[in-house]
């Protein structure tokens, strides 16, 4: 009965979205991983990213004026990662806050004498514990064009991550996964990448184990043969945590 209940409350959102079948064809068609989708799947994108856009605020920092179509291309590339998983991925938290270029964020870092440094740094995305997703739109509206790169990917799979508390590169298993395996298998590649860097893939991912799954999440969703090139066991994981195969679309 509640998921009838539940499917009856998100099909009249979707009846009663402001957006236009059109206008998120229109959106879409800008954003060349999407391409690749099969008309079913993007179909059931459009629905999710309605669904997102009502349950998360997406407003703009500093000013900075957010149009609907603005909206639609960081809800369409947030839910690609939970095509196949659900919103409820995304749950416990409810705002994007957007910038319209890089901005800058205070950093504590301590180092190896335990003393404590405090600066800023240039940013053009982070995720936050039980808070907001944010994002600069002059990095968001470039992702999406198969460079391997998607701040947009990237900061949501982060929020993947902080499932199970802070990001640490190991988000909630689904059923089936041996998180073991998944623990192993992360670990050796994250210490080989430390070491070998690999075409197509961002060192940024070398920081630590929780960017490693980000950036490699961004590519397995940008240029998956890239990642499957470079770490194929690490792809087939990825494969079953989003119950997507984008090889299988290219």
């Amino acid at each position: 009965m509640f998921d009838k209940i539940k499917d009856w409350n998100e099909q009249r959102i979707i009846d009663k979205s402001g957006y236009s079948h059109s206008q998120w064809q229109a959106v879409a068609q800008d954003i060349a991983i999407l391409n690749r989708l099969t008309e079913s799947e993007l179909e059931r994108l459009f629905d999710l990213a309605t669904l997102f856009l009502h349950d998360k605020s997406i407003k703009g920092a500093q000013d900075f004026v957010v149009t609907d179509a603005m909206k639609q291309s960081i809800a369409l590339q947030a839910c690609l990662p939970i095509l196949n998983l659900g919103l409820e991925w995304y749950k416990g938290w409810s705002s994007v806050i957007v910038y319209p270029s890089s901005y800058h964020a205070k950093s504590t870092t301590i180092d190896e004498m335990g003393i404590v440094h405090e600066g800023t740094q240039h940013r053009s995305g982070e995720a936050w514990l039980r808070g907001p997703v944010i994002l600069s739109w002059r990095e968001v509206k470039d992702s999406g064009d198969l460079d391997g790169q998607n701040v947009v990917i990237h900061e949501f799979v982060h929020k993947l991550d902080m499932l199970n508390g802070r990001a640490n590169g190991f988000p909630p298993m689904q059923s089936g996964m041996d998180p073991t395996e998944w623990t192993q298998i992360m670990e050796q590649g994250f210490a080989d990448f430390q070491n070998n860097p690999k075409p197509g893939i961002d060192r940024y991912g070398a920081t630590n184990p929780a960017e490693f799954l980000a950036v490699l999440s961004e590519v397995f969703f940008e240029r998956p043969q890239d990642l499957n090139d470079a770490y194929p066991n690490i792809y087939q994981l990825l494969v079953d945590f989003f119950k997507q195969n984008p090889l299988q679309r290219t």
